[in-house]
């Protein structure tokens, strides 16, 4: 255990006398048992204001590989934060005191980041293959709770608050400086970030136990964690965090981000655009009264803004507000170019078929939006959004060589 660790476990606790004992010694053996590579095991002391950091000192005594850290002030993420920070292991969990977790979950937790082939793990319950007991108020509400992050934040994790949870040190490094939350809305946050920067989060189905001697408050914590998720909104729609910057300085690129799920996204946002094109134009040149090419170039405008806007966010995955003044330029200058075909198209039938009926020249209209179509996405691809990520970077993985020097001295 005199080597550097490659996994550093640290476990928050606040006033575990009772428990902290034989969990640690657990979780010792199991490592012992299970984990190839040096490991250590950090006790993260709450400010506790009972035995529990004697308790721990006696552990860091009888265990090698365990440490104490003493904090003065509580917060499970202030904690982390800080523990995670300073470790120099290349792989970083935690897990909660009571080990509701089964720890052999531990190994299909760390290996991803080992390998390289995540930057974040989470234990989720919520899976099909997890099997879990815990009454059913916490269930309803745990459930509840992620249904608004996916609505609210478009969070695609499926469990933000299971305590058990693996990041890569370089990763930390680079995401937690951008967490704010000290408490129990700590892991939501990270995760949230960190899907934001288009890092790989892999989950694992976990075994999982409802502790009954949780000191957890349920409702309160829940009411917290709304309130960070309004921040973190508010965050997101102002462009505060740097997570465009983030993307392409670590070269993620998320999975969503390649040629067939940007045709897929970018046909659904052309399909709901030219729908809202043809209505506003239906509406404009019947109700309103509006000329044709009036009509047509005014739907046509605000119908483009909508369609820069969508494609933006949901096809390109660009949040926040950098660089949208510089899109919307660019998706006016394509505009000019699909009004152009679009109005010459219509030109031609009122050519070829004066006062032809507004449902023919609806018709007209929708066609050459088509072809339109073909050119926009290319614009869009190689030109508006060429900024909007990286490829992976040449650089050797740092967590993959540090695992291999290891091997070979082994």
């Amino acid at each position: 255990m005199s080597d550097a660790p490659v996994l550093d476990v640290v476990v928050p606790v606040y006033n575990e006398e009772h428990t902290l004992g034989a969990s640690v010694h657990r979780l010792h053996e199991h490592l012992r048992q299970t984990f190839p590579y040096p490991f250590r095991i950090t006790v993260a002391d709450n400010a506790s204001t009972d035995t529990t950091p004697l308790v721990a000192a006696e552990l860091t005594r009888q265990l090698p590989g365990v440490v104490l850290v003493r904090l003065e002030q509580k917060g499970r993420g202030r904690a982390l934060k800080q523990v995670w920070l300073a470790s120099p292991a290349p792989v970083l969990a935690y897990m909660d005191v009571d080990l509701s977790t089964d720890l052999d979950a531990l190994w299909p937790l760390v290996a991803p980041l080992m390998s390289g082939h995540s930057d974040l793990a989470i234990g989720t319950r919520l899976h099909q293959d997890s099997r879990v007991v815990r009454g059913v108020k916490r269930e309803l509400i745990s459930r509840s709770y992620n249904l608004v992050l996916r609505a609210a934040l478009g969070a695609r994790f499926s469990d933000a608050q299971c305590g058990f949870k693996a990041i890569r040190g370089d990763v930390a490094r680079v995401v937690l400086p951008l967490v704010e939350d000290p408490t129990w809305f700590f892991d939501t946050e990270l995760l949230t970030i960190a899907e934001r920067c288009g890092l790989r989060i892999h989950e694992v189905p976990v075994d999982w136990w409802d502790d009954p001697d949780s000191r957890v408050d349920v409702i309160g914590t829940a009411r917290d964690d709304l309130r960070g998720v309004r921040r973190m909104q508010r965050s997101f729609a102002a462009g505060l965090l740097p997570t465009e910057a983030i993307r392409q300085e670590m070269g993620r690129v998320p999975p969503s981000s390649g040629v067939g799920a940007h045709v897929v996204r970018f046909g659904a946002v052309g399909v709901a655009s030219t729908l809202l094109h043809l209505g506003l134009f239906a509406g404009l040149a019947t109700v309103v009264g509006l000329g044709s090419q009036t009509a047509n170039v005014t739907a046509l405008l605000l119908a483009t803004i909508a369609n820069t806007w969508a494609n933006r966010r949901w096809t390109f995955g660009i949040r926040g507000s950098e660089g949208s003044l510089r899109h919307q330029a660019q998706g006016l200058l394509v505009f000019a170019v699909t009004w152009a075909m679009t109005s010459g198209a219509l030109g031609v039938v009122q050519t070829v078929w004066p006062g032809a009926p507004v449902a023919v020249e609806t018709i007209v209209i929708g066609v050459a939006n088509v072809v339109a179509t073909v050119a926009k996405f290319v614009a869009m691809r190689s030109w508006i959004f060429a900024d909007r990520g990286g490829s992976e970077p040449a650089t050797p993985d740092p967590v993959v060589e540090e695992v291999r020097e290891m091997e070979g001295a082994r």
